[in-house]
């Protein structure tokens, strides 16, 4: 596969993911939070298994351990409460703010490996942390008129930084990244589906209506784009994979204001643009900066 083809796919994840939120806030007029989470991440879990068994056979030598499982504990945890927290908060808040707000973890993730993992992050963490904070203050048209969906949807990134901390450390010693996948959606399929049956009711109806968001979480957001994304990362750059992935939080947006006739104000798109600087900086910043540093020195 060519480093373009490779970019056309991680643009594709980008878009489905960013697509995705839309189908997460339609289903909502059918189904509960939980319903929607436990059934969208039960499909994901069919359509990415047999790439789990075909990982299976390829690396037959490379397995999930006892000493993994701690680790793996922490993903399905941080995962499952980022994931809930996330489709609660759609309900409240834009879709627009809901795919912004997420995409803060790409920032928040080194600041945590520092605070709790003694890791070392590169010095623009901090001004894109600046440019992300000033951009959910424009975004949000100033902290008072924040609400609960857009809190959230921060606790949300919280718990998505831990979980990219947590499976970067373990795909990188178990060499099983699609397993990794299967587990954690299938534990917050069945976590999220059992507790729908003692604080949601189901109906056939509200199954039939919500079938098409169901179908593009699950299979295409969960499924398809994860592929996409493990396929397309073995190709290009990680400079060139922060640019086509952080594109979810744009997609988002875009999807929002042609499908849902969602606005922003001026202001507000002040602050997206200030929120995808910091995700770029703090991504394609220290890659750009190394690489000049490379060119110097072989003149």
């Amino acid at each position: 596969m060519t480093r373009a083809s490779a970019n056309i796919l991680l643009l594709m994840a980008g878009l489905i993911w960013g697509m995705a939120f839309v189908a997460q806030s339609t289903a909502m007029e059918n189904l509960g939070p939980l319903q929607f989470t436990g059934l969208r991440f039960l499909l994901a879990t069919l359509v990415i298994l047999p790439f789990a068994l075909r990982e299976r056979r390829i690396h037959n030598t490379k397995k999930l351990t006892k000493a993994h499982m701690p680790a793996l504990l922490m993903i399905c945890v941080a995962f499952t409460l980022g994931t809930v927290l996330q489709q609660y908060g759609i309900v409240i808040t834009s879709v627009t703010n809901a795919g912004f707000l997420t995409a803060i973890y790409v920032v928040l993730t080194p600041i945590l490996v520092t605070l709790f993992f003694k890791g070392r992050p590169h010095f623009l963490v901090w001004p894109a942390s600046l440019f992300t904070l000033l951009g959910i203050y424009l975004l949000g048209g100033g902290l008072t008129a924040l609400n609960a969906g857009d809190l959230l949807m921060l606790f949300c990134a919280v718990f998505w930084a831990l979980q990219v901390i947590f499976v970067g450390r373990l795909a990188s010693t178990s060499g099983r990244p699609i397993t990794i996948a299967v587990i954690q959606f299938a534990s917050i399929g069945v976590i999220c589906v059992f507790l729908s049956l003692f604080f949601e009711s189901y109906s056939l109806q509200s199954l039939q209506n919500a079938w098409f968001e169901i179908f593009f979480a699950g299979a295409l957001s969960g499924g398809v784009a994860f592929t996409f994304q493990a396929f397309g990362q073995q190709w290009t750059t990680p400079s060139d994979a922060a640019i086509m992935l952080s594109s979810e939080a744009l997609f988002a947006a875009l999807a929002a204001a042609v499908i849902l006739g969602e606005r922003i104000a001026p202001i507000g798109m002040v602050g997206c643009a200030l929120i995808f600087s910091g995700i770029l900086l703090v991504e394609v910043g220290p890659h750009y900066i190394k690489s000049r540093r490379s060119v110097a020195q072989a003149e």
